[in-house]
């Protein structure tokens, strides 16, 4: 898609009130038990969305995605799409792959600094279609 295109695609997405869903990418753009990066627009401006997609995760529900902040707040830099899928005591977690936190999917809470805690979106497919509610 071009830039063009995103941005009337973006001007489309009802703006009224704090929180618009939009569209972010397709499901052929994302990797099963992995992470992508996708560009959210928010009230407070530009945010960067770390989107993961655990198929079958939900035991039943079909497709699970989840949708935390890019950043991490222990290394300063946008790396959470990159970081490594996997389950600790039971819950769907991310570890950063700088210092190797890890985030639950879930609700974005740190498991090692009970401080720390990154910021979610609602996320679902419209189809083939990812919306992030932003």
């Amino acid at each position: 898609m071009t830039a063009t295109a995103l941005k009337k695609e973006m001007d489309m997405v009802d703006s009224q009130g704090s929180e618009a869903w939009q569209k972010v990418c397709t499901k052929a753009d994302l990797v099963a038990f992995s992470g992508v990066a996708a560009w959210l627009e928010t009230a407070s401006g530009p945010a960067q969305v770390a989107i993961f997609y655990l198929p079958g995760l939900g035991q039943g529900k079909g497709d699970e995605l989840f949708a935390l902040d890019h950043h991490d707040p222990f290394s300063n830099a946008n790396v959470i799409a990159r970081g490594i899928v996997g389950d600790l005591k039971g819950a769907a977690v991310v570890a950063s792959p700088i210092y190797k936190q890890h985030f639950r999917l879930e609700d974005g809470q740190c498991l090692e600094d009970e401080d720390v805690k990154l910021r979610t979106w609602e996320v679902e497919f419209k189809g083939e279609e990812v919306w992030v509610e932003g």
